[in-house]
Order: C-alpha cells, then structure tokens, then sequence
C-alpha cells in the first residue's frame, strides 16, 4: 500500500514539475517554484525507494521494484544537475521519460496480480 501511494506522489510531483517549467517560462520570477517541483521530484523518489526495500524485505519478493526505484532515482538526480546546468536539451527529454516511466510503474503496481484475478469464465457445476 506504502509503494502505491509513493508512487502516486511521485508522478504527481512529475507532473507539477513541466507545469512549474511552463510558469517559469511565462514570469522567470518564479525559478523558486520549479526547484521546489524538482526538490520534490527528488525527495519522493528517495521515499519511494526506500518504501521498495520496505514492501520487499517482509515478504521476501522480487527485489525487482528496488532496482526500479534505485534507477528511477539516478535518473532524476541526473534530470537534476541538468536543470541546473540549464541543459534544456537533454533536461525536456529526460523530464518526459521520468514522468512516463512512472506512470508504467504505477500501472504495474496498480494492476492486480494474476493471483489475486477473479476468474471470468464461468464455472462449471
């Protein structure tokens, strides 16, 4: 439940970060904005990494979602220092494989396991 709700803060905060990027585009007073999305892109995703290690270590599954998580957030520090290097050419791109990275995670996590389908086809009596 943890991860779940990780991972929709975290494509929430990536979201708000291209919005924060258009006000800045339109006023450039609000620089502050933006490296408060993008401090907070980063923070949920150390939070999100740290709720994979939780969710993984009472039940003993895949540790497939912390290799996720711990890419995930090599991937923004990068989207990061490219910000404030004001490499936009590699920072817009980067920005748009994050936000669509995570939303596939959050329908990987959201989607029920085959485990847990109910079966459609009707039973035999």
């Amino acid at each position: 439940m943890f991860l779940r709700i990780t991972l929709i803060l975290q494509t929430i905060a990536l979201f708000a970060a291209p919005v924060t990027a258009g006000l800045l585009l339109s006023v450039p007073s609000r620089q502050p904005l933006h490296s408060a999305a993008a401090y907070t892109v980063f923070a949920v995703a150390v939070l999100q990494l740290v709720a994979s290690v939780v969710a993984w270590r009472p039940g003993g599954g895949s540790p497939k979602p912390i290799m996720h998580a711990a890419g995930f957030l090599v991937l923004v520090s990068a989207q990061v220092a490219l910000g404030i290097a004001h490499v936009t050419t590699l920072h817009v791109p980067l920005g748009v494989l994050l936000f669509t990275g995570s939303v596939l995670q959050l329908s990987r996590v959201w989607t029920p396991r085959s485990s847990e389908r109910v079966s459609r086809t009707p039973s035999s009596v």
